[in-house]
């Protein structure tokens, strides 16, 4: 399936697309199984082919660079999608990957080894199911899942397989989050109280996916242009008759055709949460991270489109307010109307630790402004009277330090990193778990789908791990 697109069954199809490859797909799994060793290459399929995809065929060129490894097949049923996925993988790796509709046309082939899954949010957990219980390995993009009952029947597959799937939640191989906890662990900052997320962009984001409308970043920030009626007016690339709509929906009531929906999914709450599945899963997941939580205690969320009134239903402009059984209270926060300064904090009885940027950034600095020397900012506590504001020599401000990375700043590494890629591929070859498991990706599914709930019904919600349910009242 795609990035924004998915699959169904037509077996001459799959006949006339695969040719040579035939005769491996026709051979018994069970004489064709093996252990991957070192020098071995693994190939690799990709299932969905939209904007994602490209970064994920780019991160398996990069690691070609140190390991052997391929990308040999890409899927997806809109025509268009393959066929630009399939040009960028002979561009890199310099032969023609098989192209397929559709999944399980894909899966079929005895030598695919893994499998990357960049689709639809609402399609992720669908499909890792059905890739493990292929026999293929598996990378599933985040968030893990948006839906708690398909949440439990993916991991309860994965965990019944011998598959090695990491979540596509590249934070946990990254050098500076990984310090952050350390430091944590080593207690610091003390006892942790509260961890603070605000990630702001102004932009109306997720409106205007790039394959399909020929938008540029300069007509973005051009404030003249009629967006609202060119938005619906536009002719979409997407045709009907090039993809397979009933497949997208993958289990979704049905509903009319809509290209807009199919390509900017993340806007409409059918198919995702918006802000709490792309950016919140991130930062649940390095709250899980640095304070080994796995589980929320309770969720309350709020906002609403308040910038881009444009036909979305998924907020623009949103706040979850999580606590969790240790005893801390993580806030989590996104503006599309304001791109000021997005931070994390991490605030502990004996100090502070500040993140500079928004998700992803490396700029850490880890102080005792803020511990119990400092009682209150009127009496004991720092005063400020110019810029940039610093801690008090006292305090021991430093910045968090990473030897043999690269030097932290306010992006930190793009999403091609390459780290947590390898750190799969390693794991594939070692039969070990990679860093980021179906556990982590079930924990942070857990935060997402609460705020989303909460969100929607104006309600507090609260997690009762002994049922694994969403329920309403306190446990």
């Amino acid at each position: 399936m795609p990035e924004k697109s998915k699959q169904g069954t037509n077996r001459r199809t799959f006949v006339k697309q695969a040719g040579g490859a035939m005769v491996a797909a026709s051979m018994d799994a069970r004489s064709y199984a093996r252990v991957l060793g070192a020098n071995d290459r693994i190939r690799l399929g990709q299932l969905g082919c939209g904007d994602r995809s490209e970064g994920h065929v780019h991160m398996v060129q990069l690691a070609s660079k140190r390991m052997p490894v391929e990308t040999v097949a890409v899927c997806d049923i809109w025509s268009l999608a393959r066929e630009r996925r399939a040009a960028q993988v002979k561009k890199v790796f310099n032969f023609d990957p098989q192209l397929y509709k559709y999944s399980e046309e894909m899966l079929a082939r005895k030598d695919i080894d893994g499998v990357m899954i960049a689709t639809g949010d609402f399609q992720h957990a669908k499909l890792c199911a059905e890739v493990v219980r292929a026999g293929k390995d598996c990378y599933v993009e985040k968030p893990f899942a948006n839906v708690l009952s398909e949440a439990k029947e993916a991991r309860d597959a994965v965990k019944a397989s011998k598959q090695v799937v990491q979540m596509g939640t590249q934070h946990r191989s990254q050098p500076y989050p990984l310090a952050v906890r350390d430091i944590i662990r080593s207690g610091r900052i003390g006892k942790v109280v509260h961890i603070e997320q605000e990630w702001n962009v102004n932009e109306e984001r997720w409106r205007f996916t790039p394959m399909d409308t020929g938008i540029n970043r300069e007509m973005l920030m051009d404030t003249n242009m009629e967006w609202r009626k060119w938005m619906y007016d536009r002719k979409s690339k997407l045709r009907e008759e090039d993809t397979d709509w009933h497949r997208w929906l993958l289990g979704k009531p049905y509903q009319p055709f809509d290209p807009h929906v199919y390509l900017e999914f993340r806007l409409y709450k059918d198919y995702s949460s918006g802000i709490f599945d792309q950016w919140m899963s991130h930062g649940s997941d390095l709250v899980h991270l640095w304070t080994d939580e796995t589980y929320p205690e309770s969720v309350v969320a709020n906002g609403g489109v308040f910038v881009w009134k444009d036909g979305r239903q998924n907020p623009d402009t949103c706040v979850a307010s999580v606590t969790y059984p240790n005893g801390f209270l993580y806030t989590y926060k996104t503006l599309f109307g304001n791109s000021y300064r997005s931070f994390s904090r991490i605030h502990g009885r004996d100090g502070t630790i500040v993140n500079y940027g928004g998700e992803g950034a490396s700029l850490f600095t880890v102080s005792s402004e803020g511990g119990r020397q400092e009682l209150d900012p009127g009496d004991s506590g720092p005063v400020y009277t110019k810029l940039p504001i610093v801690a008090p020599v006292d305090d021991r401000e430093e910045v968090v330090q990473v030897p043999g990375a690269p030097p932290p700043n306010s992006l930190g590494p793009d999403d091609d990193d390459v780290t947590h890629l390898m750190n799969w591929l390693t794991a594939m070859q070692s039969r070990k778990e990679p860093n980021a498991t179906v556990d982590h990706g079930f924990s942070h599914a857990i935060v997402i789908i609460m705020a989303a709930q909460s969100y929607w019904s104006g309600k507090k919600l609260y997690w009762d791990p002994k049922n694994e349910e969403i329920v309403d009242h306190p446990i």
